[in-house]
């Protein structure tokens, strides 16, 4: 309940956040939301260890307000023993958090920033009107006679972009394509007229021109997210700039120590409430102490992750979180 309720609330906001390309890019309503859903598995994969520990609370508080969990143990019932369940629990949730974040969440992520550029760019022809002048960008201006799909006939552009290197160019066709550097579109049959360094004026059989209506954070921006985990490890051997290898490093952070997370968090979770719910007291202060150590480690990992610079910090930033797991199946195990 609650990973649907989140998730569901994380995916309204990302929703309201993208709601641009419903007004701005003439995008089918079904085209985004099917953008929106790609988000999903990586939200997910976020709230799955905050998850597993606020329902583990629940659970166990409620036994421990029922005296349940006094009534087991007077019956000799051992802390580890009573926690199994959520063990079992936290240790399913931690391997199907790794295979989420190994291979779902390249794989989505990879398909909405393709998407996301495809809805953006790819499409950018809608955006053109019949018999209208349409303005692509600030300084591009684009007159279409008739538009069919990409086609389109009786084509007039003036790019005014560049002060030193004006254009106005006329053709009979043209045809709108997208490539890594953005829109393009291929005239035919036209002429042209450009003033710079000189007055410039031909004609011309075909002529591709670079629309280049992309934004500066557009397709060919680094990001880890998208990457393969297997392209991700192999990277790392590779040419990249400080800032890259950073991101490298903290995205295989996240992988594959971030699922260890779900464990270390309910046995933290479950130690703290089984060993108070046996003081004889009537208010306790499990719960809030619980969150309090929840937020100081969840708290600390994320720093460190985003911190490691080499893989030896890496190493220990993972041995770090096996000791702490050490710590606290002593802590419960203990006699």
């Amino acid at each position: 309940m609650l990973l649907l309720i989140l998730t569901g609330l994380a995916w309204m906001v990302q929703i309201m956040s993208m709601m641009k390309f419903l007004m701005n890019y003439g995008v089918k309503l079904s085209n985004f939301l099917g953008l929106t859903i790609m988000m999903v598995p990586f939200i997910v994969s976020i709230i799955v260890p905050f998850v597993t520990f606020i329902a583990i609370l629940f659970v166990y508080n409620k036994m421990i307000g029922d005296n349940e969990v006094v009534v087991i143990a007077a019956s000799g019932t051992s802390p580890a023993r009573i926690a199994r369940p959520a063990i079992a629990l936290a240790g399913i949730l931690t391997v199907a958090h790794l295979v989420l974040n190994t291979w779902i969440v390249p794989a989505t992520q990879a398909k909405f920033y393709d998407t996301q550029w495809n809805l953006r760019y790819g499409l950018a022809h809608l955006k053109l009107q019949e018999a209208a002048f349409t303005e692509m960008s600030h300084g591009l201006v684009v007159y279409v006679d008739k538009v069919s799909g990409h086609d389109l006939s009786q084509v007039m552009l003036s790019d005014t972009r560049n002060d030193n290197s004006q254009m106005t160019i006329f053709a009979r066709t043209g045809k709108l394509v997208t490539t890594i550097r953005g829109l393009s579109i291929v005239m035919t049959d036209g002429s042209l007229q450009a003033t710079g360094n000189g007055n410039v004026i031909g004609t011309f059989d075909s002529f591709d021109m670079d629309l280049s209506v992309t934004e500066k954070s557009g397709g060919s921006a680094f990001k880890a997210r998208r990457m393969p985990t297997i392209e991700l490890v192999k990277s790392i051997s590779q040419n990249m700039t400080p800032k890259q290898y950073k991101a490298v490093m903290s995205e295989l952070c996240n992988r594959i120590l971030g699922p260890l997370m779900n464990l270390i968090l309910a046995m933290l979770c479950v130690t703290i409430l089984l060993r108070s719910s046996l003081l004889r007291r009537r208010t306790s202060f499990a719960p809030a102490i619980a969150v309090l150590a929840m937020s100081v480690v969840m708290a600390s990992f994320m720093s460190l992750s985003n911190m490691l610079d080499n893989g030896t910090h890496f190493m220990l930033l993972a041995l770090g979180q096996f000791v702490l797991l050490g710590i606290i199946t002593i802590l419960l195990v203990r006699k």
